[in-house]
């Protein structure tokens, strides 16, 4: 069914979500109420953004009942040994679940945290769990030493980088990918392209759109964030068209094959070590 992924687990949760980082504040408590009275049934946040407080708030404000929206966030790696992480997280965000919890980064003892996301998913706390981030390399350890194979992988994904690190590899393993980022970190290249804009003309949407409307085709889930009423209302619409086979595979060929988002044993470090401050934003990119 279009703008529904079906997950390895049978929980089925939107293809579209409303991404929540580098907004705090009233800001973030506006958009998040404004998402999910506008086209959005997901909403997505962090540890690592510092905004869960205020994410919860937008979540009652918006007037849905738990269960007419799904809610994911992910664990931060300072918190990877900490076996409160999870009920902590529940508390910031004022709810008795989270529909999908994730490991945010490939550091640290991941292995123990992915157990922790296994013991709260066995006891009701955790819907579905994941990954974000991790190589197939750490994916398969995931899955040789813990119980529970990922549901769900976000990663970055879009036309100039459609996910061709771990896409075969997560098919294989039914493992479903959602991209954070999904318009290249707002590239302004990429909706200039002949193709994005061709067709953004041929079916009246804008570049943004197209791009938009190219993950949900491709199988993708998404998480697009916007600051404006206007835009995160303007994401949303985009499943009243639908390009043709070859439209996508024109979009799909204007890969690089190289992401804007570079790991360095550096950016590692700073993810390893950079505690989660739940008062202020302090992470750059995803």
């Amino acid at each position: 069914m279009d703008n529904q992924m079906i997950l390895n687990n049978g929980v089925v949760i939107p293809q579209l979500g409303f991404g929540t980082i580098n907004q705090i504040g009233d800001q973030i408590r506006d958009n998040v109420a404004f998402a999910l009275n506008h086209g959005y049934r997901l909403i997505d946040t962090a540890n690592r953004y510092g905004n869960e407080v205020e994410v919860g708030e937008g979540l009652k404000a918006s007037g849905l009942a738990r269960e007419d929206y799904t809610l994911e966030t992910k664990l931060g790696p300072t918190l990877y040994e900490k076996d409160s992480a999870v009920d902590d997280t529940l508390k910031r965000l004022g709810v008795d679940y989270i529909d999908v919890m994730i490991l945010h980064h490939p550091v640290n003892n991941y292995i123990y945290a992915y157990r922790m996301l296994e013991r709260a998913y066995r006891g009701g706390k955790l819907r579905a769990i994941g990954v974000s981030n991790f190589p197939v390399e750490k994916l398969q350890e995931i899955i040789d030493q813990c119980e529970v194979v990922p549901a769900l992988m976000q990663v970055e994904c879009h036309p100039y980088y459609p996910a061709e690190a771990v896409k075969e590899y997560c098919d294989e393993k039914g493992i479903r990918l959602q991209s954070w980022f999904p318009l290249g970190h707002g590239n302004p290249e990429m909706q200039q392209e002949q193709v994005i804009t061709d067709l953004a003309a041929k079916y009246g949407k804008t570049p943004a759109q197209v791009i938009l409307r190219w993950h949900t085709q491709m199988g993708f889930g998404l998480v697009p964030g916007s600051r404006s009423f206007a835009h995160i209302e303007e994401n949303a619409n985009i499943f009243d068209f639908k390009m043709t086979d070859d439209e996508i595979t024109a979009i799909t060929g204007l890969s690089k094959h190289t992401p804007f988002y570079r790991v360095t044993p550096e950016s590692l470090a700073m993810l390893a070590t950079t505690k989660c401050n739940f008062e202020e934003l302090i992470i750059q990119g995803n």
